[in-house]
This record gives C-alpha cells, sequence and structure tokens, in this order.
C-alpha cells in the first residue's frame, strides 16, 4: 500500500466511473472548486448510510462553500446506482472495485479487514487540506470537513490579490 497521505500533500489524480454514468477525474475540479473525497466501506451497511445521508443532509452547505462532494467504495457500479437512488444521494459515488485507490491514497483498513473509513478536503489547487479518520465515528467526518472548509474558505477570502 502506499503510503499515507499527509494534509500540505498534493492529491492525487484519477479517473473512476460514477453512480451516475459519468466518469470523474479529481484533476477536472483543479482551479474551480474544492473537493471533499469520503471513503467508506459498503454501500447500504448501517454506519455508511447514516454518513452518506449526513453528506446529503450538507450537501447545500458544501456547495454554498464551494466543494463538491464525491463518495468512493469498492461496489460496482449499479450497486451505487441503487443505494444512491434509495437515499436521494445528489452527489456521485465512485466505483472502485480492485481498491487502486485507496491503496493510492493510503486508506488503512480496520482490523487489517474492514476497509477504512477516511475523508480528504482538497483545495482547488489539489493540494490535501484536511483528513478526517474514524471509522466508528462517521458522522465526524461531516462536521469536521465543514468546519475545515469553512476556514480555508475564510483565509483565501482575506488573502490579498
Amino acid at each position: 500500500m502506499a503510503s499515507s497521505l499527509k494534509v500540505g500533500d498534493l492529491a492525487p489524480d484519477f479517473t473512476l466511473p460514477s453512480s451516475d454514468g459519468r466518469t470523474i477525474t479529481l484533476g477536472d475540479y483543479r482551479g474551480k472548486s474544492e473537493v471533499v473525497l469520503f471513503f467508506y466501506p459498503k454501500d447500504d451497511s448501517p454506519a455508511c448510510t447514516a454518513e452518506a445521508c449526513s453528506f446529503r443532509d450538507s450537501h447545500e452547505e458544501f456547495l454554498g462553500a464551494g466543494a463538491v462532494v464525491l463518495g468512493v467504495s469498492s461496489d460496482k457500479a449499479s450497486d451505487h446506482q441503487a443505494f444512491a437512488g434509495k437515499h436521494r444521494l445528489p452527489f456521485p459515488l465512485l466505483t472502485d472495485t480492485k481498491g487502486a485507490l485507496r491503496a493510492l491514497y493510503g486508506v488503512p483498513k480496520t482490523l487489517g479487514l474492514i476497509p477504512g473509513r477516511v475523508t480528504y478536503l482538497i483545495d482547488r489547487n489539489g493540494i490535501v487540506r484536511n483528513i478526517v479518520s474514524a471509522q466508528l465515528r462517521p458522522l465526524s467526518h461531516i462536521s469536521e470537513t465543514l468546519k475545515a472548509l469553512e476556514e480555508i474558505r475564510g483565509r483565501d477570502q482575506v488573502r490579498p490579490n
């Protein structure tokens, strides 16, 4: 597995299929918006459903702060489509069936078995600005990431041109 990303690192670019039929490339957001990239273990598991629905419920806040939300798990595209439809998720879920992106980002497994739950906040320049890693606290990802996003946006607004 690749070494874990740290705050200040350049986020590795990727291209993956999404639940809405598009192909998503991280680099397409460069210079346009922040990206909230959250890795979760499995569609329709209780904790993952709670996490995804919390991102859904805060989606307007993320958009208002200039960020897009992207979820990633190893589930098949058809599973993502069903999960997203069932829970009215307004953001794409990316299919990383072989775990290549998870490995590239260095997302650890819990107890060596369960795919990790990690959220990365990536700024408009492609730099990792915040990381939340809490397998057993899925809802903390939303509040902590929103707080970090607000801090980034506040710093960017006071920066002279």
